[in-house]
């Protein structure tokens, strides 16, 4: 007796095959010459299909460049919070130079500039409870002492993401290993336990 194809089997297939085209395409066009139709094409799934699971080409991207983020759903809790940072911003950086991931997620995040909805869903989907596991990271240092009691968590914060984010949308080169030690270490002299006054 031949067994029925699995419906929900053939969907999660077209699904994948849909976000694995995205990203393909992000690559070899550059996201803003990538169209719903070549994303079509290349998972072969009709664009009906498509505009059944998404209302435009970002939020494709989007869902792809989330799944395939490398930056950890946690937050790094060694004990050794400098450590810790520089594992977190490592992994961010980790996107951007991804061969795979980087147009794709930069190209989602030019737009964004211009789209308030996608920026909206690129806060949600990507970033808010990654920024709430740094937040909660950096709460629970300063309850421990390894900050000052009195520490600006959300203007460290700030400090923290924005040259990356500055680099890449100015295109200068992303910080180094180097550089994310003494963007850490600025921060940690600022709102440390032994910080001048």
């Amino acid at each position: 007796m031949t067994r029925a194809p699995n419906p929900d089997r053939r969907r999660d297939a077209s699904r994948k095959a849909t976000l694995a085209a995205a990203l393909e395409l992000c690559v070899e066009r550059g996201y803003a010459a990538v169209t719903v139709d070549a994303i079509a094409t290349r998972a072969g799934v009709s664009k009906a299909t498509i505009y059944r699971w998404w209302p435009a080409k970002s939020a494709i991207v989007l869902e792809a460049v989330d799944e395939a983020a490398p930056i950890p759903e946690t937050f790094p809790d060694t004990g050794d919070l400098a450590s810790d940072l520089h594992a977190w911003l490592s992994g961010i950086l980790g996107v951007f130079h991804d061969p795979r991931l980087g147009p794709a997620f930069t190209g989602v995040l030019a737009e964004s500039q211009l789209d308030a909805n996608l920026a909206h869903q690129l806060r949600e989907r990507l970033i808010n409870h990654r920024v709430a596991q740094l937040d909660e990271r950096m709460t629970k240092a300063r309850k421990n002492s390894e900050l000052a009691p009195d520490a600006d968590l959300e203007v460290a914060l700030d400090i923290l993401h924005s040259p990356i984010y500055r680099r890449q949308v100015l295109h200068y080169p992303l910080p180094d290993d180097a550089y994310l030690t003494r963007l850490i270490a600025l921060v940690m002299r600022a709102i440390g336990p032994t910080r001048a006054d």
